[in-house]
């Protein structure tokens, strides 16, 4: 962003004149701080292994449970920490528990996939446990950094959830109703873009000078860098699991009824060698087949992922 637009920006909403000097954080929003200060940590937690294989429709129903349980630890200090400072005036004006809150739809997950026991079956990991530790540490030293977690988390769901919902269902075979993935169900927020943009605007009306600002974007910096280490704890342990991964992949000969023409490989040598009917019979194959149906939900995340990130 240019000089001259960050100063009509800033003046568009009511910032005020744009500070001469170096410190040029004062002179803009608090959300756009956040999301451009936030790009580059942002593009390296896309570009995880854990969550390529996701967006992929590669998951792997242990790890997605486990990765239930590290976000039910996390969005459970983090909304203790959010109701003990619910006054506080630098957070206040973001409180939003009806419509934000994940904790109790993370503890029906866990126990749609752990059963009623599911307490005594779940444990935090290491990685959960220092991102735990950190949201404590804000929480009880300095709340208002609770701003940075609380932004990166909730308007990530927000941004991405419904369709990261439906590769998990689909690559999953989860019920239609929700069951395992009420996680990503706002039902208290009817228009995710609106309520968007009502909590963007209520982080840039917030009282704060460049110092703090500043302080919270490397927060918000922070909170990706335990997410990814998360991320890596649950790759590291995908690793000694023996579990096929819930693609479905895509048939052979044999799982085609004898019909050679239903193969997707036969139809796209076909194709290749140039039969536009068997292109099409390849297409038809493709999105017949969850994996196919998978793969375009990917694409459609990506998409999305892409959009979502110019509208945050």
């Amino acid at each position: 962003m240019s000089a001259d637009k960050m100063a009509t920006t800033a003046s568009a909403n009511g910032a005020g004149p744009v500070n001469e000097g170096k410190d040029t954080l004062s002179s803009e929003d608090l959300s756009e701080l956040l999301a451009a200060g936030t790009k580059e940590v942002h593009e390296k937690a896309e570009n995880t292994q854990f969550v390529k294989d996701f967006l992929k429709g590669r998951i792997r129903k242990e790890l997605f449970k486990l990765g239930a349980v590290a976000l039910y630890y996390t969005y459970t200090a983090m909304e203790e920490e959010i109701e003990r400072n619910k006054d506080h005036p630098h957070f206040a004006p973001l409180y939003f528990p009806t419509e934000l809150h994940r904790r109790e739809a993370l503890a029906r997950d866990l126990e749609y996939f752990y059963g009623p026991d599911w307490q005594s079956e779940v444990s935090c990991s290491p990685a959960a446990q220092r991102y735990v530790d950190r949201i404590h540490e804000v929480g009880q030293e300095d709340p208002v950094l609770l701003v940075s977690h609380a932004y990166t988390r909730y308007m990530g769901d927000l941004s991405g959830g419904q369709v990261l919902k439906k590769v998990a269902q689909r690559a999953m075979k989860l019920p239609p109703t929700g069951e395992g993935l009420e996680f990503y169900t706002f039902d208290g927020i009817h228009s995710a873009k609106e309520f968007k943009q009502l909590y963007r605007s209520r982080m840039n009306v917030l009282v704060l000078d460049g110092d703090i600002k500043k302080r919270l974007v490397a927060e918000a910096v922070k909170a990706f860098q335990f997410n990814m280490e998360v991320f890596d704890e649950l790759e590291e342990i995908g690793k000694t699991i023996q579990e096929d991964v819930l693609d479905a992949g895509m048939p052979v000969h044999g799982a085609t009824g004898g019909d050679i023409s239903k193969c997707p490989y036969y139809s796209a040598k076909m194709a290749a060698a140039g039969g536009s009917e068997y292109a099409c019979q390849l297409a038809m194959a493709v999105l017949r087949h969850p994996t196919g149906q998978v793969l375009c939900a990917a694409l459609a995340a990506a998409l999305a992922g892409f959009a979502a990130w110019y509208l945050m």
